[in-house]
């Protein structure tokens, strides 16, 4: 299994940027992904997850301005994050979940358990 993050950078607050990861070994359909991202000092955390289907779940601190998707003939996963703030600094991980959670229901993204991370992609925002 190889996941490869890229579209990362430097923004200041109020852009947009768009990261993608490349999912390889696996059949990436069939799998729940997800974007985690861990600031310095804090603890990682989710942002969102993705459905094979395409149904999505957010955290509260970025619904509304982020967007997650999946080209699964591609098994590339996207994150376009818009008006983008400084606490949205961090290194950003694409992973491979391992239980998103019942059919019809989700796992908080906090309880979700990751099968697989990619090596991650710098997001800075200044002010």
């Amino acid at each position: 299994v190889q996941l490869v993050e890229s579209g990362g950078g430097s923004v200041q607050s109020g852009g947009s940027l768009r990261l993608s990861c490349l999912a390889s070994g696996f059949t990436y359909s069939s799998y729940c992904m997800g974007w985690f991202r861990q600031a310095p000092g804090k603890e990682r955390e989710g942002v969102a997850s993705i459905r094979g289907t395409g149904m999505s779940l957010y955290a509260d601190s970025v619904k509304g301005r982020f967007t997650i998707s999946r080209d699964n003939a591609k098994s590339t996963l996207y994150l376009q994050m818009n008006g983008l703030k400084p606490e949205d600094t961090a290194m950003y991980y694409c992973a491979r979940v391992q239980n998103c959670g019942p059919v019809g229901g989700w796992l908080p993204l906090s309880k979700m358990s990751v099968a697989y991370w990619g090596q991650g992609t710098q997001v800075t925002v200044s002010s």
